[in-house]
């Protein structure tokens, strides 16, 4: 079951890609979307495959995901692709993981850069193995130029951890206790620079953030879906959007607050 929190009453999954498409409201696209990407383990074991088969599938849908979102506008796509806990994996699972992310910025970074896509890491990635620290490197180098979507990779992240190296950046920098203030801890964050997600998309059916944008997700819309990460296209991505539109976000506010301020907006006073 897929969770629709604007959408409830409506199945959107037996519509066509074309029809998907004509219900979204381009003039709504969230600035900053983030996906928990999970599954790939166990859409291998279901059909008896090994598990690295399900992560190189994953891969063709990261690729897809990233299409379409900028296409659609989204100014900065956030993928969970390695966190703290990943580390406690099988050996080989890892080095494969590891060996798989350089083969992918290798064979992206053309079209990152023909796209005018800015790559992007937030995470412990010093703890990443010597290969892909330099193509992390290359790639945010050659790419720090472009005015595109922002495509940002989490590596070797956890919320938690994050919060903590913040403080102590924070504490090094000599910043003291009266002058501290959202703003400012913000800045010190991985994702300083960047918008907070307005909407988080997790696939495989779990119903948890798992220690990913701990402090930047406070306000965050959150779908939920059934779905493996292999199995997820573009009709996923239309549906998780569609829903996340069909949400009133208040923030604090009444309902009657959220529509005076948006005709104020619109120049309706």
């Amino acid at each position: 079951m897929t969770i629709y929190a604007g959408k409830k009453d409506m199945d959107l999954t037996g519509l066509s890609l074309e029809a998907l498409r004509r219900m979204l409201n381009l003039s709504l696209i969230p600035k900053h979307v983030a996906v928990i990407m999970d599954g790939n383990g166990r859409w291998a074991t279901q059909r008896g495959l090994p598990r690295i088969v399900g992560h190189k599938k994953g891969a063709d849908t990261v690729r897809k995901v990233t299409e379409l979102a900028r296409e659609l506008g989204i100014g900065v796509l956030t993928l969970y692709a390695f966190s703290d806990e990943n580390w406690r994996r099988p050996e080989s699972e890892v080095s494969f993981l590891m060996e798989m992310l350089v083969q992918h910025i290798r064979s992206e970074l053309g079209s990152m850069k023909k796209n005018g896509i800015k790559f992007r890491t937030i995470g412990r990635t010093e703890r990443l193995p010597a290969s892909a620290q330099e193509w992390i490197k290359k790639a945010e180098d050659e790419t720090k130029g472009n005015t595109g979507m922002v495509l940002n990779i989490a590596l070797s992240y956890g919320g938690r951890s994050e919060i903590i190296e913040a403080i102590k950046r924070m504490l090094e920098s000599g910043v003291r206790h009266e002058e501290v203030t959202e703003p400012l801890f913000t800045s010190f964050l991985d994702t300083a620079g960047l918008p907070d997600p307005d909407l988080i998309i997790r696939t495989s059916g779990e119903q948890r953030i798992s220690n990913f944008l701990l402090w930047q997700s406070a306000y965050a819309e959150l779908h939920f879906t059934d779905t493996l990460w292999p199995d997820f296209g573009k009709k996923d991505l239309l549906i998780a959007l569609i829903d996340y539109q069909g949400r009133e976000r208040r923030f604090g506010m009444t309902g009657e607050q959220v529509i005076k301020q948006s005709g104020k907006a619109n120049g309706d006073e």
